[in-house]
């Protein structure tokens, strides 16, 4: 990494609050008297009762949902043993991928000790807080006798995710792989490369899918492991191989039906590949950069089946598939640890719901039309949100099964819907349109890219393949800036739009803006004046097709860059109006907010415009609206312009959208509390509906809405999306982030591409 992504790194770790995770409450805590019942002498009850009965632990406190990563920090990622307290960045990401994928909370915890009796009794001693435990990062041999003692002492879930997770998905992509190749389990010759705990659990868990253990030829550091070497453990002893003249890796690649990387990158070469067997499947699994690269491996042979770490490469092996969903699962019915059994569950339901059609939640982010099973989809993607609902109760049902869970799960209906209520999809839904926007990234205008957020925010753009970014503005300015903070932009281009180099683009841009403009009182002059501005000058480059899309209004008020785009671009065919949507993401998903940025005081008639408008952009995100026009009152309750005005929309729109899902006049309360909506008016089309979209009555409702939810409500607010323009052209707030910049870039690529 170089200097500015060293530098990007630990600022997302130490700006804000410092690091990723943090302790939030879960009761209420505003009066004397919750605070009495939180402490003393309150907490005493429970406490009495837990002292009677253990057990009534997971009734009273979180222990049942809380999970430990304990780490010493001996082998962490790929930077090897760098201490437990410098590991903790690691573990509190591991914790955040527990919560956001299966709604686990975690405490990260770092054991400094290498001593494998310290590091077993630490453990053994704070087990009791946690309803499960996850090891990472301890090297091997001692990872393997740290998990072993700890399982047969310990009676909650354990699993060491190093030595597991990558076995279970990379077992479950295998099973998929042979059999699309045609070959059986039983029959096919694997080679190992790497003899640590990855690859030590994988291929026992290879045998445990149905390799024959003789099958398999594991590689170290120093050869194929063969039964004369005299420098093996235990662990590799288990795996030595009887065949003769086999000493090297590229010996033991020829006439292989598999090859699994578990190692370092940039062993194998084309001439490996092509010695394998027919119909061969090469998993090169070493990350960042694995042991052939996928367009070699294809480019090498035809009949190959490729799997990789890397999420740029069809069949991404991703641990995240498997430890938040095993957990789950485990910590729903109790177990009393995780065996091979769940082990197993796991592998066999990832393995199936690759061949399940695919969510065209999942084809959009992926930029495709219809990701079916076959060579490139033997593994589903990690944003798949039946895999919580797929993977958890097979592993809740394994453990049930083999006898070790607590809990028995009678209604595994119920149970699913449960699980996939228990997200919102909030960060699932921008991860579809950033994946989205990497399929075809578009040529994005920075109308304001003299300010060091901007070229930030367009470096992070093309830099994770989001966007092709064009810069506009003071070549001078702008590169002293790239060279103050050290941005990587020199090959991005940078239009001036001042110049004298362009004068001949700007007058033909003037001309075209006095064209649209002439009989609305624009001169020649005036279009010429304005096409030297900065927004005038990029949203002509959009509506001329030189560009997809522009980012603008950072430094500016709102309306500065709106009016060059009403006037260069236009609204669409079929519209009169523009509005503005905000995405606000909550922990129960995402809603939308409209409109927030444009109409001050809209008609009955305007608002069924913005309804349209806005159900028709968030299809466009792949979610049905479900839309609630609010009011202060509910159904009538009240007299007065606005309830008017609303019911009056309501009614248009049922008349002339009898599709969508729409109700109305509401109170805020309502519309996003089904419960209370059921009961006082059971007669409403959005009972059950869960709504996700609201229709203010005016801007200013709507846009003090939002900001109280940002500000208050601790929601992301992603925005302002403008919508009802012919192309795209989206217009930051004063003052944006660079996340909340590279955000509406996003936006900006999906709007463009779907305007295309």
């Amino acid at each position: 990494m170089d200097h500015f992504r060293k530098q990007d790194a630990l600022d997302y770790h130490s700006q804000g609050r410092p690091g990723k995770i943090e302790v939030v409450p879960t009761k209420p805590y505003s009066t004397q008297r919750d605070l009495t019942l939180a402490y003393s002498p309150g907490v005493a009850e429970p406490c009495l009762e837990i002292e009677k009965n253990p057990e009534d632990a997971y009734k009273y406190t979180a222990k049942g949902n809380l999970v430990a990563v304990i780490s010493n920090g001996t082998a962490v990622l790929g930077l090897g043993d760098i201490g437990a307290l410098a590991g903790k960045p690691v573990m509190e990401g591991k914790g955040l991928l527990f919560k956001i994928f299966a709604d686990i909370d975690v405490f990260d915890i770092e054991v400094d000790t290498k001593n494998v009796d310290e590091f077993v009794n630490t453990v053994k001693n704070i087990a009791c807080t946690f309803g499960g435990i996850n090891l990472e990062d301890i090297k091997s041999p001692e990872c393997f006798e740290i998990e072993r003692r700890l399982k047969e002492e310990l009676d909650i879930p354990l699993m060491h995710d190093d030595q597991h997770g990558t076995a279970i998905i990379s077992s479950a992509g295998l099973l998929n792989a042979v059999e699309l190749s045609g070959k059986k389990m039983s029959e096919i010759k694997v080679v190992v490369n790497g003899a640590g705990a990855s690859a030590i659990s994988c291929s026992k868990l290879y045998i445990a899918v149905g390799v024959k253990k003789e099958n398999i030829t594991m590689v170290d550091s120093k050869g194929v492991i063969t039964v004369d070497r005299t420098d093996l453990d235990e662990h590799k002893k288990f795996f030595a191989t009887e065949r003769k003249g086999v000493k090297t890796l590229a010996e033991a690649m020829k006439g292989a039906d598999v090859f699994v990387g578990l190692s370092k990158g940039n062993i194998l070469n084309k001439e490996m590949i092509q010695s394998m067997a027919a119909n061969c499947v090469v998993f090169a699994l070493a990350n960042p950069t694995p042991e052939i690269s996928y367009e070699e491996a294809m480019a090498a042979r035809e009949d190959i089946i490729v799997a990789t770490g890397r999420s740029d490469n069809p069949n991404q092996v991703n641990n995240v598939l498997g430890f938040p969903f095993i957990f789950r699962g485990a910590l729903d019915v109790r177990a009393t640890g995780i065996n091979e059994e769940m082990k197993l569950a796991a592998v066999r339901a990832i393995a199936d719901l690759a061949k399940e059609p695919v969510p065209d939640y999942v084809n959009l982010a992926y930029g495709s039309k219809n990701l079916s099973f076959g060579p490139d989809y033997i593994i589903p993607k990690p944003i798949d949100n039946r895999l919580i609902s797929t993977v958890s109760p097979a592993v809740a049902k394994a453990a049930m099964d083999s006898g070790i869970a607590k809990l028995k799960i009678t209604d595994w209906e119920a149970y699913k819907t449960e699980l996939d209520n228990r997200l919102g999809k909030d960060n699932k839904l921008m991860r579809s349109l950033v994946n989205k926007a990497k399929t075809n990234p578009r040529r994005i205008v920075f109308a304001e890219a003299d300010n060091y957020k901007i070229l930030k925010a367009a470096q992070m753009a093309r830099d994770e393949g989001i966007a092709k970014p064009i810069l506009l503005g003071n070549k001078e300015k702008i590169d002293k800036l790239i060279a103050e903070y050290h941005l990587e932009l020199h090959d991005i281009p940078i239009i001036n739009p001042l110049e004298s180099a362009q004068d001949e683009l700007r007058y033909d841009y003037a001309d075209r803006l006095w064209k649209k403009r002439n009989r609305k009182g624009l001169t020649q002059y005036d279009c010429r004046r304005l096409m030297r501005e900065r927004n005038y000058f990029g949203a002509m480059m959009v509506d001329t097709g030189a560009a997809d899309g522009m980012i603008s209004g950072l430094t500016r008020k709102y309306s500065v860059p709106v009016v060059p785009a009403l006037e260069c671009i236009g609204v669409a065919d079929g519209h009169s109006r523009v509005a503005g949507l905000y995405m606000i993401v909550t922990k129960r998903g995402p809603f939308f907010f409209a409109d927030c940025t444009m109409n001050v005081d809209p008609t009955a008639e305007e608002l069924v415009e913005i309804t349209a408008l806005t159900a028709q952009t968030v299809k466009q995100f792949n979610i049905t609206p479900r839309i609630a026009m609010l009011s202060y009152t509910n159904f009538g309750s009240s007299d007065g312009e606005v309830p008017r005005k609303v019911q009056k929309a309501v009614k248009i729109l049922h008349n002339t959208y009898p599709g969508l899902i729409v109700d109305g006049d509401l109170q805020a309360n309502f519309a996003v509390n089904n419960t209370l909506l059921k009961e006082q008016f059971s007669f409403s089309h959005l009972v059950d509906k869960n709504v996700n979209t609201l229709i203010f009555p005016n801007l200013a409702s709507a846009n003090v809405s939002y900001k109280l939810m940002q500000e208050l409500g601790g929601a992301e607010a992603i925005g302002p999306i403008l919508m009802g323009l012919k192309k795209p052209v989206h217009v930051l707030q004063l003052g944006s982030s660079v996340r909340e910049i590279v955000n509406m870039v996003t936006i900006a690529v999906v709007d463009a591409q779907n305007k295309k």
